[in-house]
C-alpha cells in the first residue's frame, strides 16, 4: 500500500499548528493580568481578554488583581509587660502592579504571608497586654499601615489586617479574672460609698427643712405614726415630740407658780392674823 507524503505530513501539521496555537493564544479573565517576557525581558503587560505570544519567543506570567485572603497562623508574642500569649490575624491584600509583583519578589504570596507574621510579632511586642485586649483595632491599623509600606515596592496593596485571637495561658486567664474581680469590688465600694454620701446629704437638707418649720415636723410625725398604726403590732413605743407636749407643760409651769403664790399669800395671811388669848 502506498502512502502519499501530502497524508502522512497532514497529522503532523495538524498536531504542529495546535502546538503553536496553544503556545501563542492566552484568554484572561477580567480579574487576570498577563506580564509578558520577551527572550527573558519584560515586554509589557496584556489583558484582559485574547493575547498574543509569538511561540518559543515570548513567555508570560499570569497575575490575579483580586483581593486576596491569607490567613497568619498562631503566633508566640512576648508583650512589653513580659507576658506570653498567642495571636492569629488575617491578612487582606491585592495585587496593583502586576509587573512589580513578578519582578521584585520572587512569589509575592508566601513573602507577603512571613513579612505579615514577623511585622505581627514587632509591633504587639511593643505593647502591654492590656493594650492589646483594650486597642484591638488601633494595633491592627498598625500592622496594616507598617505591611502597606513595605509592600509597596512589590506592587502589593495591603487594605486591612484583622487580629482575630489574642490566646491566653490558663495562669494569666486566672489573673486576669482576679483583677477583673477585685476592679468589680472596688467599684462596688465606691458606689455604696456615693449612694450613702448621697443620702446623708438629703437627709441633712429633709432635717434642715423639717427644723425651720414646726407645722411640717408634726406632720411627718403623724404620718410615721400612721405608718406604724398600719402594721399588726401588738405593742407601739414612739417618743413625744417637745412640741406637741410644749403647751402643756408650759400649762403645768404657771399652775405651779400659781399654787406657790397661793401657798405664800396664806402664809402672810397667817402671821397677821392675832393669835388667840
Amino acid at each position: 500500500m502506498y502512502f502519499s507524503p501530502l497524508y502522512i505530513s497532514s497529522p503532523i501539521i495538524l498536531i504542529a499548528a495546535f502546538v503553536l496555537v496553544t503556545a501563542a493564544v492566552r484568554i484572561l479573565r477580567q480579574y487576570e493580568r498577563a506580564v509578558v517576557f520577551t527572550l527573558g525581558r519584560f515586554s509589557k503587560v496584556k489583558g484582559p481578554g485574547l493575547v498574543l505570544l509569538v511561540p518559543f519567543v515570548q513567555r508570560m506570567e499570569r497575575v490575579d488583581l483580586r483581593i486576596q485572603v491569607i490567613e497568619i497562623p498562631s503566633q508566640d508574642v512576648i508583650s512589653r509587660d513580659n507576658v506570653s500569649i498567642k495571636v492569629d490575624a488575617v491578612l487582606y491584600f491585592n495585587v496593583v502592579s502586576p509587573e512589580r509583583a513578578i519582578i521584585q519578589v520572587q512569589n509575592y504570596m508566601p513573602a507577603t504571608q512571613m513579612l505579615a507574621q514577623t511585622t505581627l510579632r514587632a509591633v504587639l511586642g511593643q505593647h502591654e497586654l492590656d493594650e492589646m485586649l483594650a486597642e484591638r483595632k488601633k494595633l491592627s491599623t498598625d500592622v496594616q499601615s507598617i505591611l502597606d509600606s513595605q509592600t509597596e515596592n512589590w506592587g502589593i496593596k495591603v487594605s486591612n489586617v484583622e487580629i482575630r485571637t489574642v490566646e491566653l495561658t490558663d495562669n494569666m486567664v486566672k489573673a486576669i479574672a482576679k483583677q477583673a474581680e477585685a476592679e468589680r469590688d472596688r467599684r462596688a465600694k465606691i458606689i455604696h460609698a456615693e449612694a450613702e454620701l448621697q443620702a446623708s446629704q438629703t437627709l441633712v437638707n429633709a432635717a434642715s427643712i423639717l427644723s425651720s418649720i414646726p407645722a411640717a415636723m408634726q406632720l411627718r410625725y403623724l404620718q410615721t405614726l400612721a405608718e406604724i398604726g398600719a402594721e399588726q403590732n401588738s405593742t407601739i413605743i414612739f417618743p413625744m415630740p417637745i412640741d406637741i407636749i410644749k403647751p402643756f407643760l408650759e400649762l403645768l409651769d404657771k399652775v405651779d407658780k400659781t399654787s406657790v403664790i397661793d401657798v405664800r399669800l396664806q402664809g402672810l395671811s397667817e402671821q397677821e392674823l392675832p393669835l388667840p388669848h
